[in-house]
């Protein structure tokens, strides 16, 4: 039978553990509701994203990152289930690399060197040195992903984005052309699925005009 002080002493241990464990306990935000957008017209990213190291920054009204090497930017805002959105992006060099996330945990970044394992839909438009686009089910390699070829980034050219998500269907256009689409049998959705992101390897690659709305 163990002493009172070795049981006063696993008592004191179990609540400092759970102390602990409230204070690590991740924060949640409100759902985005009526909609949700930024211009980016500021100097600083704003109380709206959340960073995890990646160079993200504000220069003339123009969201901006260049080697983030999967830092995740995060937007403070649960999506809803279903929604649609838009944004205009480009990317300064021929290696394109435009890449961002849906129905993520909204924390996950790169651990150690770049290693990264997405929690959402990564959706990345000339991908790969600019040879491959892709949306994938939370690993960007794998087999379940869809890709084409038929699309690369024009260094300066500005992209006009438009995602839609229902069910378990994303759309993704281009300049109002349909781009690629995924069919999930099993959405993302819910605890650890609720997030969107805004992610970079190493081109450097703008961001302006966000707009999500419910469907």
């Amino acid at each position: 039978m163990p002493t009172r002080q070795q049981t006063l002493l696993w008592t004191l241990a179990l609540t400092l553990a759970f102390a602990a464990t409230a204070c690590l306990k991740k924060p949640v935000e409100p759902v985005l509701g009526s909609g949700f957008s930024d211009n980016f017209n500021r100097s600083d990213l704003g109380e709206n994203w959340r960073s995890t190291g990646g160079n993200f920054r504000i220069e003339d009204g123009v969201l901006k990152v260049q080697g983030a090497r999967n830092h995740t930017l995060w937007l403070k805002r649960r999506l809803p289930s279903d929604l649609v959105m838009t944004f205009t992006t480009w990317s300064d060099t021929s290696e394109g690399d435009i890449k961002f996330e849906l129905f993520g945990d909204g924390f996950s970044t790169s651990t150690g060197e770049g290693a990264y394992t997405a929690t959402g839909y990564v959706l990345i438009f000339g991908g790969w040195k600019n040879t491959v686009s892709i949306i994938a089910r939370m690993d960007e390699h794998g087999s379940d992903r869809k890709a084409t070829r038929k699309l690369t980034v024009q260094p300066g050219q500005h992209y006009a984005m438009k995602v839609e998500s229902k069910g378990g269907k994303v759309s993704w256009w281009i300049d109002d052309a349909l781009f690629l689409t995924f069919d999930d049998p099993s959405p993302l959705r819910g605890a650890g699925h609720e997030y969107f992101g805004l992610n970079n390897w190493e081109s450097p690659v703008s961001f302006d005009d966000i707009v999500i709305h419910p469907l």
